[in-house]
């Protein structure tokens, strides 16, 4: 696959650049995956989060538990952070240290994964411990999970590289606790879905969806709740909290998150496109065009008579244990 042409520049540093400084009869050494991310400026966010989150010097070294001391690394560039708000280093604050570690750990297989052996279907552990799927569009363009996969097989003294577009996310529990991580800070330092989770409760389907599914979720976040609660109440936005959902019935509110689910756990990459979908509740969902690893979700079939509520992803492709969520910022509901 083709790199951009700043991969590139980086990719002839290498040789250049050792973790005590590099110099002429070593130019011919591969540096470590971290001594890469250090010279390759398209690196300079995950060098930034693989030291707050404790994993540059794992990184740097040999992996101890693979006989040829590798490590493969799917390799977020600094545009794969951006999409989750993330500039420069000082935003990694907005993650907690534990998260971050955990999310940098689901990027990193233990040995050597080539880019011929990341074929459509398979999937490979993490160190975090889920496993990741690779998926193949019509167009050939390759994904692990719902991240673009933007080249392969850059080499490093101890295993792989492959870029990535977008930062994988993986929780290691269920629909519903991953909810509730985000709800108490566990995730963002600034809680989100906290009305996502009261609804759950409130509507009677927590027990639903800690099941086996899989499903998959479009998780309105907390900005979508008081928008939708403020448009069918007349309340100021600024003045509602997530006990306001008791205004409506728990069935009323449960109609509401079914119009949210779908059976089956789908990745970006795999969601049908410019399609019609029945959710679980019945009512139909219209799924826009993938741009740039995304789509937007509309209520409604699209026609004239439905005056559609458009929602983008605003945290696409979490994987859960039973399922994906994609935090959105719209309630699906009129």
């Amino acid at each position: 696959m083709k790199i951009s042409s700043s991969l590139k520049t980086g990719i002839v540093l290498f040789g250049m650049v050792l973790a005590g400084g590099g110099c002429a009869k070593n130019s011919d050494v591969d540096p470590s995956i971290t001594n890469i991310a250090v010279t390759n400026p398209d690196f300079q966010l995950l060098e930034d989060a693989a030291i707050r989150g404790g994993v540059a010097i794992t990184l740097s070294n040999k992996n101890p538990n693979d006989p040829q001391g590798n490590y493969t690394v799917f390799a977020p560039t600094n545009a794969a952070f951006n999409r989750l708000g993330i500039r420069e280093a000082v935003d990694l604050t907005a993650l907690q240290p534990g998260f971050l570690t955990s999310t940098l750990l689901y990027h990193v297989y233990s040995g050597s994964l080539a880019g011929s052996a990341l074929a459509a279907g398979s999937t490979s552990a993490s160190l975090l411990g889920p496993a990741r799927r690779i998926i193949t569009r019509a167009d050939g363009s390759r994904y692990v999970n719902g991240s673009k996969i933007l080249g392969t097989d850059v080499h490093a003294a101890n295993g792989l590289i492959h870029p990535i577009d977008k930062v994988l996310i993986a929780t290691g529990v269920n629909i519903v606790e991953s909810a509730l991580k985000l709800q108490s800070a566990q995730v963002f330092t600034k809680p989100e879905l906290t009305f996502l989770v009261e609804a759950v409760v409130y509507s009677g389907l927590r027990a639903t969806l800690e099941g086996p599914g899989p499903f998959t979720v479009f998780a309105p976040n907390d900005q979508a709740f008081k928008d939708f609660i403020s448009r069918k109440t007349g309340k100021a936005v600024t003045s509602i909290t997530p006990a306001d959902l008791h205004g409506f019935s728990p069935q009323a509110v449960q109609s509401i998150l079914l119009g949210h689910a779908l059976s089956g756990a789908k990745f970006t990459p795999e969601l049908p496109e410019r399609s019609t979908v029945a959710s679980a509740g019945g009512t139909m969902l219209t799924l826009g065009a993938f741009d740039n690893g995304i789509l937007t979700v509309k209520y409604g079939d699209g026609s004239a008579s439905n005056r559609a509520l458009t929602a983008n992803m605003v945290i696409p492709d979490v994987q859960c244990t039973n399922g994906v969520v994609h935090v959105i910022d719209q309630v699906l509901q009129p």
